[in-house]
């Protein structure tokens, strides 16, 4: 069972959709005592950095969320601002983000990207892998998702880094560390690419 965070930061209808085209069981949690009861997470997000935590704050799920991805090592899949909100903060805002991807989250720098560079980053890139991940097999040669952000994260640490894409540079695309994993891309929206991902999360177990 996956249990998708409903903090009222994203559309959560079209990841429901997904996860039961797929036959994956899921349910939508927007209380501390489903978190606690979780084997498996999804954090979504759209919009600012600031709101994401503050909504994460009103409902009292930050406690729960660190006991049980922490503590348990359940696996949880921030997606979109849902992958920035694993990090410590944003250049977006001020608010202190969950802290279990030491990194920030940094807007795209246009003073040193070409001039036709868009901002936001919006639709098809393709997936540069740069080392092994549970959440992709050894034949996933091709994978393009569907983007829409205007701030990428930038961890400290290299080996958090998955895979990457290119838009004016390469810029951090998923992360894993241990039970913790970041799409920067929307996989609810990038039909058997992001069929294969769900499927891949599904099967993780607690270490």
């Amino acid at each position: 069972m996956i249990t998708i965070v409903d903090c009222g930061a994203g559309n959560i209808g079209s990841i429901v959709n997904m996860l039961n085209y797929l036959g994956i069981p899921s349910c939508v949690a927007e209380d501390k005592l489903q978190i606690a009861g979780a084997d498996k997470l999804i954090l979504p997000g759209v919009g600012a950095f600031d709101y994401g935590m503050d909504c994460l704050k009103k409902l009292d799920l930050i406690g729960p969320l660190n006991e049980a991805v922490q503590e348990r090592k359940v696996p949880i899949l921030g997606i979109c601002l849902g992958m920035q909100l694993l990090c410590d903060g944003s250049d977006e805002g001020k608010s202190v983000g969950l802290g279990w991807i030491k990194g920030k989250a940094k807007r795209f720098d246009l003073s040193y990207s070409p001039e036709n560079l868009r901002v936001p980053h919006m639709g098809w890139s393709e997936l540069k892998l740069l080392r092994e991940s549970r959440l992709f097999s050894n034949s996933d040669r091709q994978n393009r998702f569907y983007f829409v952000h205007s701030y990428h994260v930038c961890c400290d640490d290299p080996e958090d880094v998955v895979g990457t894409v290119s838009h004016g540079s390469d810029v951090t695309a998923v992360i894993e560390k241990s039970n913790v994993f970041g799409a920067q891309f929307h996989p609810e929206k990038s039909h058997r690419y992001g069929m294969q991902l769900f499927n891949s999360f599904a099967r993780l177990s607690i270490e």
